[in-house]
């Protein structure tokens, strides 16, 4: 190990000035920061591109063989540069140069055979590689194998660093004597078991590949490594938890479900739903706490899950309490739960930010007493001055608009742990919620009730400005409601505004025989909420708003979604907000309004919202390309990691396998370690997660 944490600027070829830029621009301290700097790309050396070959503007790095026929320097002062006309016999590129012009200009000679390397641009009709790598073709030595494509800064390529000279400290790091002490990082029976490439091959091979099969099993090996003591980090926690953390036995199915489910249950459950329920219900006699994430799009029968529930609480003779993250969402919730509960004398209350003074004293001392069977509310439910008398599950709606340290409060309101059901009306893809959820139980309601028509999606542009209008007019003309939405995106708060006061304007004139309301985030509560009101009586009849409404607006009367400047969201954001129509039973609409301009790529991804209605394909879709770290609530939520080689949106397949491994070596069934393996694991699992903070305990 001491090989792996000697000063960079011992290794042949660095010194001291060249360590501290490497520290100060990549983050390499170490023999180990450097040893695991891969490559971001590999090239095959013995293919040549003809520069006639290049076309478009995004083309990858790759090597030329030709000459130079001039060298140049243009311009003065700090604008100078040199600029090299290199042709392959055929065609000319130009080769830039801004630093050390003097010296490149010497070292080049006319009429020699050279390969360049380097990444062309487009810029003014001519191609060009600005600080290309230049070295001189030997034909007894034609370049062959692949070679690695570093990340480097433009202030390093300034000062003359190279992809070549970053494989060259990289084989100076091989060549060491001490290179061969490194330590295995897996176990051998996992190294075994599932056939990967011992660790020192693996490094080896992902700076200097023989060949494309030898650098995918050495991808392989260090993608399933760091997959595997991620999971490894979540399970050993989970199951820590699991084992000290007693929860209420719920043996019992009784009076109050039984006489919701047999009298006053106002449709038939879906299979989804009665699948799920009978999970929840299994995690709840265990005896430990249940921490379960209940996913499932909007409409699915969520609300109705967590009720039922709640009602397997009351019959144990425990307390239930939902805590949704807006006062419009926890008051749609109690609506409509104490309509359900009223018959079969459960009695359920209400406690948010604006609950006045001396309601609030009586439901402190309903819930304190037990005579209050469900509490519904905000953030209000995790004040100190909330204390229950035996708190049995705690549901949390939309769970990531909670942060961490918020919801674990609630969870710290009893001696013995509450179950704990949290719910997200984001589709999380599978690979996600195996990492950022991975000690939850996961259950999805993938199924809508019956009755319930898909949404139709369209995409149009501002040509279709007046076929939208009609479409919008003729819903309204039927006693629909209609919402447009506007992005409120920080960078351009000013701009952003002023586009969605306009809009309002626009609607009004169009629709004037039409109330409109008109909501943004940046409106005090008081109006903020009145607006919504509007909507949700019906008194308003479009609203016109930013994303606000995206969670805790519930109008079953809503038919049709018009989202302008839909390019600017992400399509996980899109789904959520098409869910605000479609929740009644007639045919309803959401429009993508974008730009005729926009590029392919985003025109590509719109399409898809037109294409699915299914979240969970389009949460996989999203992160393929925002990545994990952008996805909806996955800071808040737990993606306390980095990772270096694997990629949650396209591994899903050795991310199955590392948990399958970790789950076998954690219950030591069926791998089990021998000494020299647990040792392995233990000095890597306090290397790579002891500096990060265990919020895995907290649900």
């Amino acid at each position: 190990m001491e090989f792996l944490e000697s000063d960079i600027k011992f290794l042949k070829g660095v010194g001291e000035a060249r360590g501290k830029v490497l520290a100060s621009e990549l983050g390499i301290s170490t023999f180990r920061d450097l040893l695991y700097y891969f490559p971001f790309r590999h090239i095959d050396r013995s293919r040549f591109y003809a520069i006639a070959e290049l076309q478009g503007t995004d083309l990858p790095a790759l090597q030329i063989k030709g000459q130079f026929v001039n060298l140049r320097i243009e311009g003065e002062g700090a604008r100078q540069r040199l600029v090299g006309a290199f042709t392959d016999g055929r065609k000319f590129i130009e080769l830039v140069w801004f630093s050390k012009i003097k010296t490149f200009q010497t070292a080049f000679k006319l009429g020699v055979d050279y390969v360049v390397f380097g990444k062309p641009s487009f810029y003014r009709n001519v191609y060009s590689i600005v600080h290309p790598e230049v070295e001189i073709f030997d034909p007894a030595k034609p370049p062959t194998g692949f070679r690695g494509v570093y990340s480097l800064t433009e202030t390093m390529r300034k000062r003359g660093y190279s992809t070549r000279l970053m494989q060259t400290l990289a084989g100076n790091l091989f060549a060491n004597k001490g290179f061969a002490t490194i330590p295995e990082t897996l176990p051998r029976e996992i190294v075994e078991r599932y056939h990967l490439m011992p660790l020192q091959e693996a490094l080896v091979q992902m700076h200097f590949p023989q060949d494309a099969r030898q650098l995918q099993k050495a991808t392989e090996r260090m993608k399933f490594e760091e997959l595997f003591y991620v999971e490894a980090h979540i399970l050993r926690y989970s199951m820590e938890r699991n084992a000290k953390l007693p929860g209420y036995v719920f043996t019992t199915i009784g009076e109050k479900f039984n006489g919701f489910f047999y009298n006053v249950l106002p449709f038939q459950l879906t299979g989804a739903q009665k699948r799920v329920l009978k999970e929840i219900r299994s995690d709840m006699r265990t005896g430990h706490q249940m921490n379960r994430l209940l996913q499932g799009d909007v409409g699915s029968g969520k609300t109705m899950v967590a009720f039922m529930s709640l009602l397997m609480a009351v019959d144990n003779n425990c307390q239930g309490a939902l805590m949704a993250p807006t006062e419009i969402l926890a008051t749609q919730h109690y609506e409509t739960i104490s309509k359900w509960a009223e018959p079969i004398g459960v009695k359920v209350a209400l406690l948010t930010g604006s609950t006045r003074a001396a309601a609030r004293r009586e439901i402190h001392a309903g819930l304190q007493s037990g005579e209050i069977n469900i509490i519904i509310g905000t953030h209000a439910l995790i004040e100190e001055t909330v204390v229950f008398h035996r708190l049995g599950l705690a549901v949390i709606d939309e769970q990531h608009r909670f942060g961490v340290a918020q919801r674990a409060r609630m969870w710290h309101k009893n001696k013995v742990a509450p179950h704990v059901l949290v719910m997200t009306a984001t589709p999380i893809p599978r690979t996600l919620a195996m990492t950022v959820y991975g000690d939850l139980e996961v259950s999805v309601i993938d199924e809508l009730p019956p009755g319930r028509k898909p949404v139709t999606t369209l995409l149009r542009y501002d040509s279709n400005r007046h076929e939208v209008d009609r479409l919008i007019y003729s819903q309204l003309s039927q006693g629909r409601q209609v919402y447009i939405v506007y992005p409120l995106i920080e960078e351009n708060e000013k701009l952003d505004l002023k586009s969605l006061e306009e809009g309002y304007r626009r609607t009004c004139e169009t629709f004037p025989s039409f109330r409109v309301c008109f909501v943004h985030g940046k409106m005090k509560p008081d109006e903020k909420d009145h607006q919504m009101d509007l909507f949700v009586r019906g008194e308003a009849r479009i609203m016109v708003a930013t994303t606000v409404i995206e969670v805790g607006v519930n109008v079953p009367n809503a038919s049709v979604m018009v989202i302008e400047n839909a390019e600017r969201f992400g399509l996980s954001q899109l789904h959520q907000l098409r869910g605000r129509v479609g929740r009644g039973a007639d045919q309803s609409y959401c429009i993508l309004m974008g730009k005729i301009k926009a590029g392919a790529d985003t025109k590509k991804r719109l399409t898809i919202m037109t294409e699915t209605t299914d979240g969970f394909l389009i949460s996989e879709a999203d992160m393929k390309i925002r990545g994990p770290g952008d996805m909806e609530g996955t800071q808040q939520s737990g993606l306390a990691f980095n990772l270096r080689v694997a990629d949650l949106a396209r591994d899903g397949q050795i991310l199955t396998r590392a948990r399958e491994g970790a789950m076998a070596v954690l219950k030591g069934d069926p791998i089990r370690l021998d000494a020299a393996g647990k040792a392995i694991m233990e000095r890597e699992m306090t290397l790579r997660f002891s500096r990060s903070d265990d919020w895995s305990k907290i649900s």
